[in-house]
C-alpha cells in the first residue's frame, strides 16, 4: 500500500518482525539487491507508530545515505495508509510534528527524554551526548573498509562506541553485506545469512552475469557473504599503505588499455624510495581507455608524474598518439613476455617492499581487488597485469644502470 511491493512473505516480512518487534541484539547479512534496507524503512516506520515510548537511532557510513532512509520513513508517516495505521491504534491519525535529514518525530512521542523519535546519522560525527533504546546500523561497512585498514578500524572503532550509546536494556540491529573478513562484522553478533541461494532472488543468469562482472572474491563476499580462500593468490597478504601522495612525485605512469569487451583500463602509478614501490593504481572495468583519458591526464598532473609507459601491440601507437597529442611524454613497447609469468615474477617479486596509496575510491577499490585476487586463468587480469609492468620497468631501469657503471 505504500509502494514496497518487492517484498515478499515469509522471508522480508520475518525479517522487518525481528528488526522491530524483536529481542536482543540481532545482526543479519543478506546479499547486495536483497532489499535489507527497504526492511530497515519499514521496520523505522514500524517502531514509530507502535512503540512510540522509545528513542531510536539510526547509523549509516555517509550522512547523504541516512537523508534517503530518513526521508523515505517521514514520506511513510504522511501517508494515508499509515493514518489508517494510527487511527485503528489511538483512535487519531498521528501527524509528523518533525522531520529532517536527521530528526524525526510524531505527535504520538511520549519518551521521558524529550528526545526526536527517530535520529539518523553518519558515522563519522561525534557520539557524545547520544543514547537510543533501539540502534540500528545500516551498510556502515562498505567498499571503503576493503581497500582500506584505515577505513576498517575507524568503523569498528564507531561500532565499540555504540555500546556506550544503547539505553541499558535496549539493543542494536545491524544490516550490511561483508566486505572483508577484518570488518566490524567481526565485532557483531553471529549474523543471520541470507546468501543468493537462500533468498530466490537472484535467477541462475542473473547470477552468472553478476558473477562474471567482478572479480571472485567481491562475487563471494557480496553475494554468497564468505570470504574466498587464498589458495593460488599469486598476491600473498595485503600490502602497507601511505597516504602522503607526495611519495608519488616524479614517478612513472603504466597504461594498460581497453578498446572494447570486457577488458578494462588500468593505470599504475609508481615511484620508489628507499627501497619501497610507491603505487597507486586505478581500474575502469569494461572501459575503453578514451573515456578514461582526462582521467589519466589529471592524474599525471596532480601526482607530477614523468614517463608514460604503453604497449603498442593492439592499436599500432594509437593511444601513444592521442596522449602525445595532449602533452604527455610517452615511451612504448612491444610486449613478447607471457603474462602470467610476469605477473608472477616482476609482480609478486616486488609484493614484500610495495606500498599502496590509501584512496577510497571506487576506480582504486577495483584496481586492488583485481590484483589480489588475481591467480592463473584469471578472468580479469589489467591491473596485475599494469602493475608487473610498471615494476618491470624500475627493474630494467636498474639494470641499465648497473651496466652503464660497470662500462
Amino acid at each position: 500500500m505504500m509502494g514496497y511491493d518487492r517484498l515478499t512473505e515469509p522471508l522480508h516480512d520475518g525479517w522487518i518482525r525481528r528488526m522491530a518487534f524483536g529481542s536482543g541484539d540481532w545482526t543479519l547479512q543478506a546479499h547486495r539487491g536483497s532489499y535489507k534496507t527497504t526492511c530497515v524503512k519499514v521496520a523505522l516506520w514500524l517502531l514509530m507508530v507502535t512503540r512510540p515510548q522509545l528513542t531510536v537511532g539510526f547509523f549509516r557510513k555517509a550522512s547523504p545515505d541516512v537523508e534517503e532512509v530518513m526521508t523515505a520513513v517521514a514520506r511513510m508517516l504522511a501517508s494515508d495508509t499509515s493514518a489508517m495505521v494510527t487511527e485503528t491504534i489511538y483512535g487519531r491519525p498521528a501527524r509528523v510534528t518533525s522531520a529532517s535529514s536527521t530528526a524525526i518525530g510524531t505527535d504520538l512521542a511520549c519518551n521521558v527524554s524529550d528526545l526526536p523519535q527517530l535520529s539518523g546519522y553518519g558515522i563519522g560525527g561525534s557520539l557524545t551526548g547520544k543514547h537510543y533504546d533501539v540502534v540500528f546500523t545500516d551498510d556502515v561497512v562498505t567498499l571503503r573498509d576493503r581497500a582500506s585498514r584505515a577505513e576498517r578500524e575507524s568503523t569498528k572503532a564507531f561500532y565499540r562506541e555504540l555500546q556506550n550509546v544503547r539505553n541499558r536494556g535496549g539493543r542494536i540491529v545491524n544490516t550490511g553485506t561483508p566486505w572483508h573478513r577484518d570488518d566490524a562484522f567481526s565485532l557483531m553478533p553471529e549474523p543471520e545469512r541470507w546468501d543468493l541461494s537462500r533468498t530466490g532472488l537472484v535467477s541462475d543468469g542473473e547470477a552468472a552475469d553478476l558473477r562474471a562482472s567482478m572479480t571472485r572474491s567481491l562475487f563471494a563476499a557480496n553475494y554468497e557473504l564468505r570470504h574466498v580462500a587464498d589458495e593460488g593468490a599469486v598476491f600473498e597478504g595485503e600490502p602497507e599503505t601511505f597516504s602522503d601522495p607526495s611519495l608519488l612525485f616524479d614517478g612513472i605512469m603504466h597504461v594498460d588499455a581497453a578498446y572494447g569487451g570486457p577488458d578494462g583500463t588500468a593505470v599504475t602509478c609508481a615511484a620508489w624510495h628507499d627501497g619501497h614501490a610507491y603505487v597507486h593504481g586505478e581500474l575502469f572495468r569494461e572501459t575503453h581507455v578514451d573515456r578514461c583519458l582526462e582521467r589519466i591526464l589529471e592524474l599525471h598532473s596532480s601526482l607530477r608524474l614523468g614517463t608514460v609507459h604503453l604497449e603498442r601491440n593492439a592499436d599500432k601507437g594509437y593511444l601513444a598518439r592521442e596522449l602525445e597529442g595532449m602533452g604527455l611524454p610517452v615511451s612504448t613497447y612491444q610486449e613478447t613476455a607471457n603474462k602470467h609469468v610476469k605477473i608472477s615474477t616482476h609482480g609478486r617479486g616486488s609484493w614484500p617492499s610495495l606500498l599502496r596509496y590509501d584512496s577510497a575510491w571506487e576506480a582504486s577499490c577495483a584496481y586492488w581487488d583485481e590484483v589480489m585476487d588475481y591467480t592463473e586463468g584469471a578472468s580479469h587480469d589489467d591491473a596485475p597485469d599494469s602493475l608487473a609492468c610498471a615494476m618491470r620497468l624500475h627493474g630494467d631501469a636498474i639494470e641499465v644502470s648497473l651496466f652503464r657503471g660497470g662500462i
